[in-house]
């Protein structure tokens, strides 16, 4: 990436460049200065993952009604009404803002094609063939590229809010950026990270995905909500080297068959309803299979054959699926997928309200980093982009609150960290290891399947992992400056190291929030399973809510603050 300077204030940070951060950006007034920081290059996200679509509806007949009684029967009672109205009834213009914008999705004719996905009444799922992210998010690309007022800073990685003692306001963010940390000041800072799946050893989501604005929010003080739903799709594709790619639900439903090491269709031993029984009690039957038979769960697979299926209707119906196995060098016609179950989409997340405010003035969060009341228990499919576009389109009446001017900012000397080589080397070590070795301990104890002895020993080991993380000279160096002071780092390959640091620390605090809030939900219900609370039961018909390493239950109908 080529140098560039950065200001030392904006009127809005947007932290994230998915479909929520891109969105954000564009719907922000223009007269406001933005910067939009990615980790990555712009659209290397979940969102330019997205296969499938975005909900809506647009058809005549459909109603938003439907969609609201959709949407609230597969989030198991802990929907919010209010919230799953407000998406619903913006749905449709929504949509024809994004075909303003230029989203090409698929059309019968003039009339744009829609299909049916699980859970859904109603046809109401816009496409771009399978791959519905990636046009969505190219589309915004280009349109934020475009505008003049929007400042895109690429591998740049947030660090913490910079929040004011006196007011406890948001007045920015620490940025680490070309080998240097710097604060950043701003009026607002709207956090849209996207999700946690690299928290578990298996994840359809890319590697951003490391819960960087949860854990930083959290770390702020922020209220987070029902950190333990956590979404599992049965089968990804499971081949070292390869992407996590989700072999669609529609696979099964044609007629491939999910069969075990010796070829036996193991799913009916679960569920009378085999390979066509819900997708979180695929899951488990996959999982609990893999538990009993394999010599390492975290990382073993099962078989999905699609040989029952005619050639013809498989050339026809899953071009992508053919194209994809083949890269990676899987014939379909002649033999079956190795498929596993991945964390797909983490329900909770940073609570918001309708405005996309969190409980800490100044900072927003938007998309699947927020918890906005809409998902409940459990998403129902392709209402995450539209999340991310109608809360996203909520910024344009941001509010901003004078910030005072740079100057106003006491100037620290520039603070200096350096290792020799061997010393780093150690460091390093720690830093590799623990990243190596958390996702796998999250999915065995915080998967598909948890009970109480499993999170609790899950719990003592993150917890002393973060002490080993926080005993770093690192750490000690980064978590010593005061807001405002900026430093540079003397390493060999400073950026990925940073990043490597930052990453792991957050996925260690992600980890013992998710872990810490599956221990206190002691029932089953939407994508949290306990073994040994099978039930879901009326007195957990509740959010989980936690704030400052205190949780606590809140009433499913207040103002989603818990109080």
């Amino acid at each position: 990436m080529p140098q560039i300077d950065i200001p030392s204030q904006f009127d809005v940070l947007v932290v994230g460049a998915g479909a929520a951060g891109l969105y954000t950006a564009l719907c922000l007034p223009e007269s406001l200065r933005v910067g939009l920081i990615t980790k990555e290059t712009v659209a290397l996200s979940a969102s330019d993952w997205a296969q499938g679509g975005i909900a809506a509806a647009v058809a005549p007949e459909d109603s938003p009604t439907l969609h609201i009684e959709d949407t609230i029967r597969a989030g198991a009672g802990l929907c919010d009404r209010f919230a799953v109205e407000f998406l619903a009834r913006h749905a449709p213009s929504c949509i024809q803002s994004l075909v303003d914008l230029g989203v090409a999705f698929d059309r019968h004719g003039k009339a744009l094609a829609l299909t049916l996905e699980a859970a859904h009444s109603r046809h109401r799922v816009l496409h771009a063939a399978d791959t519905t992210g990636r046009e969505v998010t190219t589309t915004l690309t280009a349109q934020v590229l475009r505008r003049q007022n929007i400042q895109v800073i690429q591998q740049a990685l947030a660090l913490s809010l910079w929040i004011e003692p006196q007011s406890q306001r948001c007045q920015g963010i620490s940025l680490f950026y070309q080998g240097k940390i710097t604060w950043v000041r701003a009026g607002a800072v709207v956090l849209a990270t996207g999700g946690g799946g690299q928290v578990f050893a298996q994840t359809t989501n890319p590697a951003v995905s490391t819960g960087d604005g949860v854990a930083i929010a959290a770390r702020a003080g922020a209220i987070l909500r029902d950190l333990e739903f956590v979404q599992f799709h049965p089968t990804a594709l499971t081949k070292p080297g390869a992407d996590r790619f989700l072999i669609s639900e529609a696979v099964r439903g044609e007629g491939a068959h999910l069969i075990d090491n010796e070829g036996r269709r193991f799913a009916f031993d679960y569920d009378p309803a085999g390979e066509l029984a819900p997708r979180d009690v695929v899951s488990r039957a996959i999982f609990s299979h893999l538990q009993r038979t394999a010599l390492d769960p975290a990382t073993a697979h099962v078989w999905l054959d699609m040989r029952p299926i005619p050639a013809d209707k498989i050339r026809h119906r899953f071009p992508n699926i053919v194209k994809v196995c083949q890269h990676w060098g899987i014939d379909v016609f002649n033999e079956p997928i190795p498929v596993a179950p991945a964390a797909h989409y983490w329900m909770g997340g940073i609570v918001t309200d309708l405005m996309n405010h969190t409980n800490i003035p100044g900072v927003y969060a938007v998309g699947e980093t927020a918890s906005t009341g809409v998902h409940g228990a459990n998403r129902l499919a392709s209402n995450s982009l539209l999340e991310c576009i109608v809360f996203g389109a909520q910024m344009a009446n941001i509010e901003l609150a004078d910030i005072g001017q740079p100057s106003e900012t006491p100037v620290f000397p520039f603070r200096k960290f350096t290792a020799n080589a061997s010393e780093w080397q150690t460091q390093q070590t720690q830093l590799e290891t623990l990243r190596e070795k958390l996702p796998r301990l999250v999915w065995q104890h915080a998967g598909i399947c948890r009970e109480q002895s499993g999170l609790e020993s899950a719990i003592a080991t993150v917890e002393s992992w973060q002490q080993d993380l926080a005993a770093l000279p690192l750490t000690q160096f980064l978590l010593a400056l005061h807001p405002a002071e900026p430093a540079s780092l003397d390493l060999p390959n400073v950026e990925a190291q940073l990043r490597l640091w930052a990453e792991t620390r957050n996925l260690l605090d992600v980890a013992h929030l998710i872990l810490k809030s599956a221990a206190f939900r002691t029932e089953s219900r939407g994508g949290h399973y306990r073994l040994d609370y099978p039930q879901p039961n009326s007195h957990w018909q509740v959010h989980t809510l936690v704030q400052a390493n205190h949780w606590w239950k809140s009433s499913v109908l207040d103002d989603g603050y818990g109080v």
